[in-house]
């Protein structure tokens, strides 16, 4: 009898692609559900992005591979999109790998530096396809913590204490999600510091640093000598409303970008030219003023109601939190969190995401996102307001 892989049997179906088969059967019966839960902006991009790839597009010599390095056009706007924004200086020619969107880099990095049996870190609550990918791969999982009475930072004292003799990977991700913990100066020179000193990689992933931030952005190599021991993964997915353009990038120094380049020349043929130069594009043009209305404005006054519908569940939540989601703590009286969000979505048809996805340190808490109209996140309150709590 034919069985699959023992890889398979080391993960689970993603979590929101098994839930909006559900919520999908739940509209196909007329149900008229509110998606709260996904963190895919429904805005556009730029005009000049969106032209840019009908120009190319229409082209009768651009539709044939590319190079998996990519064009030079991206690889300069990616430099030059981290020299502006954080005022780093990179190479486009040795320090910058385009991706296929930054989920498909964690696959490549792992691929590239860890060994079957071999350790990686990841953080608790996090990102699930850290932990998903690890184990795919036959790497083996520790979660350290993060929790909310330190900042959603990481806890050096205790990762200290750790046996890192076969770990060779660290994920991070601030600004944090799912938990909108800001990333920190500080937190970034003590992670350089630390990969430095135990020959861990650390990798940070970076692409919520623009939303309802207007503060400084920053980058963990903004740090003197993090790109020696550290690689950042950024992407085009949140910050210029193009997530299903699946647009990422990867900085670091010369040597670890040749070896995840080998490892991605291995699996796939590159982004089509007119993805790639559209994206430039959106980097060579976009202004201070067209982040400042899709990535504070508008994501700022759906927040409020964010706010409003967290408080209408009796859910605990810190304002100062940046990102495109409200992560808030759910009530003593409920015994575990799918008992409100399983609530929520057949009672009120509003789907919001339970925060026990990203770890056991999120049993306790919800996550909204703020991906969705505003005429809908009002309905969705309305909706809420009408249940008897």
């Amino acid at each position: 009898m034919i069985q699959p892989a023992n890889r398979v049997n080391e993960v689970q179906e993603y979590y929101f692609s098994r839930k909006l088969k559900e919520v999908a059967k739940m509209n196909a019966d007329g149900q008229d559900i509110i998606s709260l839960a996904i963190g895919s902006p429904d805005m556009p991009p730029s005009k000049q992005t969106v032209d840019k790839l009908c120009e190319v597009a229409r082209e009768t010599t651009g539709h044939g591979y590319q190079p998996t390095i990519g064009t030079a056009e991206l690889r300069s706007a990616m430099a030059g999109f981290y020299k502006r924004w954080y005022g780093v200086e990179v190479d486009a020619g040795t320090e910058v790998q385009p991706l296929i969107g930054s989920k498909e880099g964690i696959l490549h990095v792992t691929l590239a530096f860890v060994n079957p049996s071999e350790q990686v870190l990841v953080p608790n609550p996090g990102y699930p396809t850290y932990t998903a990918l690890s184990r795919l791969l036959g790497a083996e999982v520790v979660t350290y913590d993060l929790r909310e009475d330190n900042g959603w930072q990481p806890d050096f004292e205790a990762l200290e204490r750790m046996d890192l003799s076969r770990v060779r990977l660290m994920w991070t991700n601030y600004p944090n999600m799912p938990t909108g913990g800001k990333a920190c100066r500080e937190t970034y020179e003590r992670l350089v510091d630390f990969a430095r000193r135990h020959g861990i990689v650390v990798v940070n992933d970076n692409p919520y640093s623009f939303i309802l931030n207007e503060g400084e952005k920053l980058s963990l190599l903004q740090v003197p000598g993090a790109k020696d021991c550290c690689i950042e993964l950024n992407s085009m997915s949140k910050a210029y409303n193009m997530p299903g353009w699946r647009v990422g990038m990867c900085i670091s120094n010369p040597t670890f970008i040749s070896w995840i380049l080998k490892v991605k020349s291995n699996i796939d043929s590159g982004t089509f030219r007119g993805i790639q130069l559209a994206a430039a594009e959106a980097m060579n043009t976009s202004t201070d003023e067209w982040h400042q209305q899709y990535n504070i404005e508008i994501y700022r006054r759906r927040r409020l109601i964010a706010e409003e519908i967290m408080s209408l569940l009796g859910c605990r939540f810190d304002k100062s939190q940046v990102g495109m989601f409200l992560w808030g703590k759910i009530p003593e009286k409920y015994a575990g969190v799918e008992e409100l969000t399983e609530r929520v979505l057949h009672e009120a048809r509003v789907f919001i995401a339970p925060g026990f996805i990203f770890g056991s340190n999120g049993s306790r808490y919800v996550r909204i996102s703020l991906c969705a109209k505003e005429d809908k996140m009002a309905e969705a309150r309305e909706r809420i307001t009408s249940l008897e709590w």
